[in-house]
């Protein structure tokens, strides 16, 4: 393991421990804290430890001074799942404390989350009623699985996201993900969130309008240029490149989920990987804020 990375997991228990805090339980504490636990999920996703029996070998080996208390594997599954909560926390927590979470334009976009193959997988999976067929139009492919729904700033710290089903309309989901927080426009004075010709509605855009929320997007060829469309070109590869990062360093169509709560914990576990990347080379300057290659070895 890197010293990038010894440094990066230090800091970021660190500011687990003063933000956080210990969760109190009834019967003995774990010999594992949370915050621990946390670090542990983080350095696999960097690392691209995509099996946890693996894993947890790769650690008992070689991070055993840092992590004294090692679980077995079923334990590790186990607490990791029910962490799904706190890594959602500590994700706002991370972006809450850089300048980025402050910038009132935000770039959404969803992207594939493949899940299974085979017909037998989608006729018995757990994931199923959940997951289902889709179409993803940018790389020309149909999948079976989930869609990604991911806003974030330019710089690519994840604000607020949720996988949903691939056969929901994309403005619906997006709706409902500012409907659930509806403090993160109300502390901006003008919310500029980009997106693609996907998200065109006039409804979604009035009912957006309504919370001081105006929608950025290209325009059709029947409609007159919009607003600020010259520049959306470049902006638009941001979220492409976010996408690259969470399929190409962090694995994320690989996350090897079988249950709800399996997947939806690994694809948390990734977005907390890339988010704590962010904010650590927000802190120390670094000249790529979005770089996971001082610590991904």
């Amino acid at each position: 393991m890197t010293t990038d990375l010894n440094t990066l997991l230090t800091a970021l228990c660190v500011k687990i421990d003063g933000e956080i805090g210990g969760t109190r339980c009834i019967g003995r504490p774990p010999r594992l804290s949370n915050s621990e636990l946390v670090c542990l999920a983080v350095a696999q996703s960097v690392l691209g430890f995509r099996s946890e029996a693996r894993w947890l070998r790769f650690a008992q080996a070689h991070l055993g001074s840092m992590f004294p208390h090692l679980p077995q594997r079923p334990g590790y599954n186990k607490r990791l799942r029910a962490a799904l909560p706190l890594v959602k926390r500590v994700i706002r927590l991370l972006a809450a404390d850089t300048a980025f979470w402050f910038d009132n334009v935000w770039i959404a976009d969803s992207t594939p989350v493949e899940s299974g193959r085979s017909r037998p997988t989608a006729r018995r999976s757990n994931l199923v009623g959940w997951a289902g067929y889709g179409y993803c139009a940018s790389h020309s492919r149909f999948f079976w699985g989930l869609r990604l729904y991911l806003v974030c700033t330019p710089a690519g710290m994840p604000v607020t996201w949720a996988p949903a089903a691939p056969k929901i309309d994309e403005r619906e989901v997006l709706a409902a993900m500012f409907d659930r927080e509806p403090h993160l426009s109300a502390v901006r004075s003008s919310l500029l969130p980009i997106c693609d010709k996907g998200f065109a509605s006039k409804e979604f855009e009035a009912d957006l309008a309504r919370q001081g929320i105006e929608l950025l997007r290209p325009s059709f060829k029947r409609e007159r240029r919009r607003r600020g469309e010259p520049q959306l070109k470049a902006v638009r590869q941001l979220i492409e490149s976010v996408n690259d990062t969470l399929k190409g360093q962090l694995d994320l169509e690989q996350h090897g989920g079988r249950t709800f709560e399996g997947v939806a914990i690994r694809v948390a576990q990734r977005i907390l990987a890339m988010a704590a990347a962010i904010w650590h080379n927000h802190k120390t300057s670094a000249p790529i804020t979005r770089s996971l290659i001082a610590f991904d070895h």
